[in-house]
């Protein structure tokens, strides 16, 4: 069976799957929130000094923020308003609890960021732009540069699967992976080079993530679980790479003008 008649089989399903693995993670996190919300307090509370009040808002904002925009996606309502208040809740996070100091959950942060931005370009309706006096001309049609910048930024989770070390087993991995990611943010090949993507991710987030082989109790159950989730929301991501194409900005596309 050809990449493409498996592509047709699943062109009705793949696109609400993609969806809800995208949001797997902000919907694992809010429900966290609200089963930890006295740790969770405690910690900002603790960590950055700003009392009980500013503590218990911060929290709140991140349960019902994530909870909602997971809600209106899976509803398809309001999805590019969703979509905004998921970015600034990875932006409010990534400083909260200082991510950003931290470059491998940065990239991953930043990855996850790469999936809204191609889940915000898959809701966007090509006959009506989003920014007033940009013109709709397929070339410059900020849908494109949303589906680029989805793709570049969703390569990042791979960043952080790299292994430096000299075994055989690792230099492979890190030369296949590499030209897979290089492929989908070039837009070559892009939906075969996703969808091997997504499979080699699969496999490595349930071999390496099973939080549920470890007891809830313990600290890197929790660690496990966050990376879990993540790991699945960059392949909800990349699901929509594999349903909707690269976009215009590619070389699958520029080959069709060729």
């Amino acid at each position: 069976m050809s990449l493409q008649s498996l592509l047709m089989m699943t062109k009705q399903y793949l696109p609400h799957i993609a969806r809800l693995c995208l949001i797997s993670t902000f919907l694992e996190d809010g429900i966290r929130m609200w089963f930890q919300w006295s740790e969770q307090k405690e910690y900002i509370e603790t960590t950055w000094g700003c009392g009980f009040f500013l503590a218990t808002l911060f929290v709140l904002i991140n349960l019902l923020g994530q909870l909602g925009g997971c809600i209106l996606i899976l509803s398809r309502n309001f999805v590019q308003y969703a979509c905004f208040g998921l970015f600034g809740l990875i932006a409010l996070q990534t400083v909260a609890y200082s991510i950003l100091w931290d470059p491998k959950f940065l990239m991953r942060n930043l990855a996850l960021g790469g999936g809204l931005l191609l889940l915000l370009a898959e809701s966007r309706s090509e006959g009506r732009s989003m920014f007033a006096g940009v013109p709709t001309m397929r070339e410059s049609s900020p849908k494109q540069y949303m589906q680029l910048g989805g793709r570049v930024l969703l390569v990042l989770m791979f960043m952080t699967l790299l292994h430096f070390d000299t075994s055989f087993l690792s230099i492979l991995q890190n030369l296949v992976g590499t030209a897979l990611i290089v492929l989908v943010a070039i837009g070559f090949k892009t939906k075969l080079a996703a969808l091997t993507l997504v499979i080699w991710l699969l496999v490595i987030n349930v071999y390496f993530n099973a939080f549920w082989t470890i007891p809830a109790y313990k600290p890197m159950h929790d660690f496990l679980k966050y990376d879990f989730f993540q790991t699945t929301s960059v392949i909800g991501g990349l699901l929509l790479v594999v349903a909707l194409g690269p976009g215009g900005v590619s070389m699958d596309e520029k080959k069709k003008e060729w």
